[in-house]
């Protein structure tokens, strides 16, 4: 129920998406316009040994469907192509990841989980501040999700607008308890599928694994405007100018470059 309720915010019917899983036996991968043949699909892959189950956010070209079509394909081989960033339609999804500090390989502890949880609720409360609509907010099973509707289209300046956008965050709220992931601004970038387990190293009491959910969705799911996200972006500083190259044969003053 989870999975089909996490399908039904996320995509428009008959939209393609590719379900990816990273399994013991390899990556799996399938591309579905079928909303109940991609839960029935992903059920049976989430099992132990399963680290986690993935779906592109943004609108994926139809004519992939063909390459795996509403089925689920294991152990893919090097010829097995999935979704490139040029692959992609629209952007629909402007997505904030809040993840806990700790070792690599390893599920959250539940202080971790909490903490990013309420770093997550700050977030929203920063945007919600500057005229921000409320986003849809969920658990990824070791953090937190924030995801607020964009209607943008697939093009560079799209790609740098929602990627300063992500380092304004990282800039304003990652420390040393919680790190905003500043990579997901690429339009194939693949997201938690919720309704599904993440597991990362071992179940133990004091990191368990645990299922990703949605926790709250805002009726209506409003559209942040572009200008809504220059001015997010507008919060980081420019970067320095870059110090020509000396002609050939011209000494570099070290100082000045």
């Amino acid at each position: 129920g989870e999975i089909t309720r996490a399908l039904s915010l996320l995509f428009e019917p008959g939209r393609v998406t590719e379900v990816r899983a990273i399994t013991e036996e390899g990556m799996a991968s399938g591309y579905f316009d079928d909303h109940e043949a991609l839960a029935a699909a992903v059920v049976p892959l989430d099992v132990p040994g399963t680290t986690g189950i993935y779906v592109t956010l943004n609108e994926v070209n139809p004519a992939l469907l063909s390459r795996r079509a509403n089925r689920i394909k294991m152990r893919l081989s090097k010829k097995d192509a999935t979704t490139a960033d040029t692959d992609i339609v629209r952007r629909r999804w402007f997505p904030v990841d809040i993840d806990p500090v700790r070792p690599s390989g390893v599920s959250s502890s539940d202080g971790e989980h909490a903490a990013a949880l309420e770093r997550a609720g700050e977030i929203a409360s920063f945007l919600a501040e500057r005229g921000w609509p409320a986003p849809v907010r969920a658990d990824s099973g070791n953090g937190a999700h924030l995801l607020y509707r964009i209607d943008l289209p697939n093009d560079d300046d799209a790609r740098d607008l929602v990627k300063r956008a992500l380092e304004a965050l990282d800039l304003l709220f990652s420390d040393g308890t919680c790190v905003v992931d500043c990579a997901n601004h690429n339009a194939a970038r693949i997201w938690k599928l919720y309704g599904t387990t993440s597991r990362k190293g071992d179940h133990t009491p004091g990191r368990p694994h645990r299922r990703g959910k949605i926790l709250d969705v805002p009726e209506p799911v409003n559209v942040v405007s572009r200008d809504q996200l220059k001015g997010l972006a507008a919060a980081l500083p420019p970067p320095p100018a870059r110090a020509g190259t000396p002609a050939r044969g011209k000494a570099i003053d070290l100082r000045e470059w």
